[in-house]
C-alpha cells in the first residue's frame, strides 16, 4: 500500500512511518507531497495531513490516531505515543523528559538528510532504539 504525508518529515511523521512499516503494513511504500498540499493521490492512504484518514485528533498526534485505529495495545507503543505527542504538539510543561530531545534529534535528522527517504532510514534506528528502551525499562 502507498502511504502519503507531507515532505520534510519531523518527529510525528517519522514515528508514523516507523509504526506503519513495523506494525501495520510491512510492505508500505511512502511518498511525500509538498507541505500544504491536501489532496491525497488515489489509492494512497494519507497521514499527518489535515483532513487525512490518520491525522491529529482531539489535540493528539497522528501516531496516536494510528495506534487507536489499528487497535495496537502494546503498552510500550502507547508510552511512545505519549512521548511523540509531547514532542509534536505544543506543551506548556513536558511530562515526558525525553520528548524535547526526541524532537530535537528528529529535526536534526531531517535537516542533515538529502531527502525524506534518507531521513526515514535514520529515523527508524531512533524509533527502534526508543521502543527497545521503553520495553526494557518497563516504559521509562
Amino acid at each position: 500500500m502507498k502511504w502519503v504525508t507531507w515532505e520534510n518529515i519531523g518527529v510525528d511523521r517519522m514515528a508514523c512511518c516507523w509504526l506503519i512499516k513495523k506494525y501495520i503494513d510491512q510492505e508500505a511504500e511512502f511518498a511525500f507531497i509538498p507541505e500544504g498540499e491536501l489532496e491525497i493521490p488515489n489509492g494512497a492512504r494519507g497521514f499527518d495531513i489535515p483532513g487525512a484518514e490518520f491525522s491529529h485528533r482531539n489535540g493528539r498526534c497522528s501516531f496516536y490516531s494510528l495506534i487507536e485505529d489499528y487497535n495496537l495495545e502494546d503498552t510500550a507503543l502507547i508510552k511512545m505515543a505519549q512521548i511523540v505527542n509531547e514532542a509534536d504538539t505544543v506543551q506548556e510543561v513536558f511530562l515526558e523528559p525525553v520528548a524535547p530531545g526526541l524532537d530535537f534529534i528528529c529535526d536534526g535528522i531531517s535537516v542533515s538528510s538529502k531527502d525524506d527517504y534518507v531521513a526515514l532510514e535514520k529515523g527508524f534506528i531512533i524509533y527502534e532504539a526508543l521502543y527497545a528502551m521503553i520495553a526494557r525499562n518497563n516504559h521509562l
